[in-house]
């Protein structure tokens, strides 16, 4: 297995200053990828991936571009292979509490910083690229009083299916990554009742997912081996190893289904699976592919 599998490639990575935008910088400068923003721990792997860092507010409309010129200027001859919108905020207020200025906070960040900043990397986006979206199982789940946060979650699924759809011919692919509570500073402001609650139901350990578990994810998507997933949105919860790809992951999901006797229906691009299924592997943390 090539072990720069991302070389010379440029991505870049938003709210990568701390937590799971840090992890994922860092996992793909591991694999050989130059990126927008860590430099010293980078630059310290000497497998000549560097790094630079564009300081932005994504709520601006301006910021996009910014961050862009920024990426071209470092570097004018790669274009950009590989966009994570990973920047995002929450927001813990009971419905009857939430003003315009809420919705404004939370969605220009969560979801139109997302479509801006795809819309001004399209022009130099270097085919294949590979935009990797940030959402939450929040989307799916629905928590009390973060109807602000979970909704933006699920619309950025939704703007992730479309932009697959609109993009696949070209040979890019969208695809999102919704992590359950994840070690970061982030976790404190979640109701210890709910982080409690996902904890008992991820089987792997009853933990709370790490920056590295999202990172390797993330880190995966990006990389050729992932160049048939489409649209898919992964959650928390089972193990997929670092090897799959391709028709593997539909292989690998329907021989254990067999085994256990669980109904699964394979469907281009999309697994759909009745129950549990544990598939053990090497290095990726617990995810599960839904449609």
């Amino acid at each position: 297995m090539d072990r720069l599998p991302l070389k010379g490639k440029v991505a870049i990575v938003t709210g990568a200053s701390r937590g799971i935008g840090a992890g994922v910088a860092l996992e793909l400068a591991k694999r050989g990828a130059h990126y927008s923003s860590l430099i010293s721990t980078i630059e310290a792997l000497n497998n000549g991936s560097t790094a630079i860092s564009v300081e932005a507010d994504l709520r601006s409309t301006s910021a996009p571009s910014k961050i862009l010129s920024a990426a071209l200027a470092a570097y004018p001859d790669s274009g950009i292979s590989i966009l994570v919108n990973n920047a995002g905020c929450e927001l813990a207020k009971p419905l009857a509490e939430i003003d315009v200025s809420d919705l404004s906070y939370v969605y220009d960040l969560n979801v139109r910083a997302p479509l801006l900043m795809l819309q001004a990397i399209l022009p130099h986006l270097q085919r294949p690229g590979r935009i990797i979206n940030i959402g939450s199982i929040g989307a799916r789940k629905g928590f009390k009083g973060f109807s602000l946060y979970c909704s933006s979650k699920a619309a950025l699924e939704g703007l992730t299916r479309c932009w697959a759809a609109e993009l696949g011919g070209q040979g890019h692919t969208v695809n999102c990554v919704n992590p359950g509570p994840t070690e970061t500073d982030m976790v404190a402001n979640i109701d210890p009742d709910i982080v409690g609650t996902q904890k008992k139901t991820t089987p792997v350990e009853n933990r709370l997912g790490t920056v590295e578990d999202v990172a390797r994810i993330v880190a995966w998507l990006a990389q050729e081996e992932s160049a048939w997933g489409q649209r898919a949105v992964l959650e928390r919860e089972w193990w997929i190893g670092d090897v799959l790809s391709r028709w593997s992951v539909v292989i690998e999901l329907a021989r254990m289904a067999v085994k256990h006797c669980f109904l699964v229906s394979i469907i281009p691009q999309v697994v759909q699976c009745a129950t549990w299924i544990d598939i053990w592997r090497t290095e990726l943390p617990a995810i599960k592919i839904v449609s």
